[in-house]
């Protein structure tokens, strides 16, 4: 039974006679586990373990608690619930002498993902309590569990809800748009998104971002869908992470850790690695936190036996002496590249280097030129590590070309400054070409933010192409109108396709070798040799 007459008749002359509500947690096997004493409105529940819950399991316990007034099950009782994931939930009334009265009781809906989280049952009255209440708990578990195996195996795991907060005032970049890139973000995640909320407010929450009662209401959404991440459009603070985590009892992601996850994932070379490393320890360092301090070192001697140095110290200092270890290997690493650039810079092989936002085909175009096996796919940040590879023209011209790892909106500062490092070589180029995904309804705010980070990076002045690539999934009268109004800083080709390669090859070579063959005549012979002469010695010193 959902609870015994005479456990019943206990807990409503005891409320009654305190004036408060009190609340029983009991298990399966019919034992008690909790009392809870609350106020004469509401009942606080304690922490409960999270061994026993699962996407498809309930929590383990039923809640029967008393209420003062002839009531049923208010907001606040169905939500814990539905957020606790509880086997039960009922509420029993009492008459002026203290006597159960009626029962209101409720469960989760464990198959509709349109209707309600839960189930509210009609009133029952002394007399009416029926055994059976184990088979039924049971029956609901089948159902989740029935509902889940029918998804598609892609839909079990890591099955997501994205929140987005923007400012009303934000004109420069729809948050329609964005909640579209942080879905992109998502699939090269390996994250199936369910659903998504957008909300515009000028000012965050300090402490929730969204306020308690939206966030109650997305959790609410979530849990009902079996949903095991919320993922951010922004960055959380440790503490509003912390916070939007525990009430959820739901893994809390931000855009920064969700980048930083697929540049681990995709970072092969030695460098890339450490890169990412880093990164994931700058972040990580302001959100170490402990539940407890039992297994703080004590120290040693007379009066010093106080807590002494806790796991979270321990635990911050081996994170900034990773830290420090990763940026000397880092520049020993940048040492090595500064050699090679001397050592193409000896040979006079112009370098061309390509750019351009996340997922613009830049990796496919180095293919489609060089003949080259690049991996390249249709996701964001597919190419971490920078690509050279060299390209010979007739007249014995050669020139190398190197592939970047792409941009994107609002590069997290950690990934920037990490891969400072990297995009430096784009310094040296002599020639940069800007690859835009012309297909993409957004080319224009993804060209804007190219060219804010290469001023941010000041590679401004170097000459460069402007390429539209993928024109092949433009409408015929679309691509036609852009072709006709080319010019000779931009081009339009389709990597795939192979169309507009030649052009694009030959307006290379052309600016590379014009430019080269201007800078040769503006420089007198014996400078030429004292410069080389000098670079040669720092070299090999």
């Amino acid at each position: 039974m959902i609870i015994t007459p005479e456990v019943s008749r206990t807990l409503t002359e005891l409320s009654l006679e305190i004036s408060r509500q009190i609340g029983i947690l009991i298990d399966r096997n019919g034992y008690v586990t909790h009392v809870i004493v609350g106020s004469d409105s509401s009942i606080d529940i304690p922490w409960l373990d999270r061994i026993r819950t699962s996407e498809a399991r309930l929590r383990g316990v039923r809640l029967v608690h008393s209420h003062l007034k002839e009531e049923s099950l208010n907001q606040e009782d169905l939500t814990d619930l539905a957020l606790l994931r509880l086997d039960y939930i009922t509420a029993v009334t009492m008459d002026d002498k203290g006597l159960p009265k009626s029962y209101y009781s409720a469960h989760v809906n464990p198959e509709d993902e349109e209707g309600e989280p839960w189930t509210v049952l009609s009133k029952k009255v002394p007399g009416q309590l029926e055994e059976g209440i184990l088979d039924e708990i049971l029956d609901i578990e089948s159902r989740m569990t029935r509902y889940r195996k029918n998804l598609k195996g892609a839909q079990k795991e890591n099955r997501a809800f994205l929140v987005g907060v923007y400012p009303e005032n934000n004109r420069i970049r729809p948050p329609a748009q964005s909640i579209e890139e942080l879905k992109e973000l998502c699939r090269t995640a390996g994250v199936h998104v369910v659903d998504s909320f957008i909300q515009r407010k000028n000012r965050l929450d300090p402490s929730t971002v969204l306020g308690k009662g939206k966030l109650e209401e997305i959790v609410l959404k979530a849990i009902q869908k079996q949903v095991e991440l919320l993922v951010f459009d922004l960055e959380l603070t440790p503490s509003q992470a912390k916070k939007i985590s525990d009430y959820a009892d739901l893994k809390v992601l931000d855009r920064t850790q969700l980048i930083l996850d697929i540049f681990a994932r995709n970072a092969t070379s030695r460098d890339g690695k450490l890169q990412v490393e880093l990164a994931q320890l700058k972040y990580l360092k302001g959100r170490l936190s402990e539940l407890d301090d039992n297994m703080s070192r004590l120290t040693g001697g007379i009066g010093g036996r106080g807590p002494g140095e806790t796991k979270l110290e321990i635990g911050k200092r081996r994170v900034e002496e990773r830290i420090s270890r990763l940026e000397q290997e880092l520049k020993s690493l940048k040492k090595r590249r500064e050699i090679a650039r001397r050592r193409r810079k000896k040979n006079e092989i112009p370098v061309c280097g390509i750019v351009g936002y996340t997922n613009a085909g830049k990796s496919t175009l180095l293919n489609a030129m060089t003949n080259s096996t690049v991996l390249s796919e249709d996701k964001l940040f597919a190419t971490l590590d920078p690509t050279s590879r060299r390209i010979r023209f007739p007249e014995e011209r050669e020139i190398i070309i190197s592939d970047t790892v792409g941009f994107i909106h609002d590069l997290p500062p950690e990934l920037s400054n990490a891969f400072k490092a990297t995009l430096e070589e784009l310094g040296d180029s002599d020639l940069l070409v800007h690859v835009v995904d012309v297909s993409n309804p957004e080319f224009r705010q993804q060209m804007e933010a190219v060219e804010t980070i290469l001023e941010d990076l000041n590679l401004s002045d170097i000459p460069r192409i402007l390429v539209f690539n993928k024109v092949d999934g433009l409408p015929e009268e679309a691509r036609n109108e852009l072709l006709r109004e080319a010019d000779l800083d931009t081009i339009y080709v389709s990597a795939i396709q192979g169309f507009g390669l030649e052009t694009l090859l030959n307006r290379i070579e052309e600016r590379i070798y014009s430019q080269a063959e201007a800078k040769l005549s503006s420089t007198k012979p014996w400078e030429e040799d004292e410069e080389l002469e000098e670079e040669t010695e720092k070299t090999y010193v």
